[in-house]
């Protein structure tokens, strides 16, 4: 599939990962995030139609350059989708999370043991990393999921921060919202629209 937003997509990622490794310092020793920790590898989340179109585009990068690894990567995302697709709340024929409560509170408890297709059993590496969802880009720095709502965190990190120190380390990934305006592009550009997750854009 090619590129919807090719030079977009990829200012927003160096806008995220400039704030990650900004975060980063700050936090030092507090952020034990290193490859090989596959805490936030277990257990589906929503991505958007921009992180599917990355994601699928990694994979065929991926099996450009090492055809057998994404080979595994597909696999595990097909047996993914096998043991998931009977209490998948959405279309399994199509992947496209349910938006309505009942499906939301489903999603929430769903298959929470599920490693991600793209982790490496062997290595606990992503294969996909640098195709990786904003999500995961993210994930273990302070960040707020809503202007009202506080500072989530990995539960591994910043052992023994005071809430004031978590906060001066807060990451702000995207502050001019440059990921909504490219969510909205990529699903007019592709034809699809809403959340689904990791094992079905691999498949597509």
């Amino acid at each position: 599939m090619r590129s919807p937003l090719p030079e977009s997509d990829q200012n927003l990622i160096q806008i995220v990962d400039a704030a990650l490794a900004e975060a980063a310092r700050k936090s030092g020793d507090w952020l034990v995030c290193r490859k090989g920790c596959t805490q936030c590898c277990y257990g589906p989340f929503a991505i958007s139609q921009l992180d599917a179109w990355r994601l699928q585009r990694g994979l065929g990068d991926l099996k450009s350059s090492d055809p057998k690894r994404a080979a595994r990567v597909r696999q595990r995302a097909q047996q993914a989708i096998k043991r998931l697709s009977a209490t998948f709340p959405g279309d399994p024929k199509t992947g496209i999370l349910d938006e309505d409560e009942e499906a939301e509170a489903a999603f929430a408890e769903f298959a929470n043991d599920e490693p991600c297709p793209a982790l490496d059993p062997e290595t606990g590496a992503c294969d996909l990393y640098d195709a990786r969802p904003m999500t995961c880009r993210t994930f273990g720095p302070p960040v707020r999921s809503g202007p009202e709502e506080g500072l989530a965190v990995c539960e591994l990190c910043y052992h023994g921060a005071t809430d004031q120190q978590i906060a001066e380390c807060e990451m702000v990934p995207d502050p001019n919202n440059m990921e909504e305006k490219l969510i909205a592009e990529a699903e007019k550009k592709t034809g699809k629209s809403g959340n689904t997750i990791v094992a079905f854009c691999l498949v597509k």
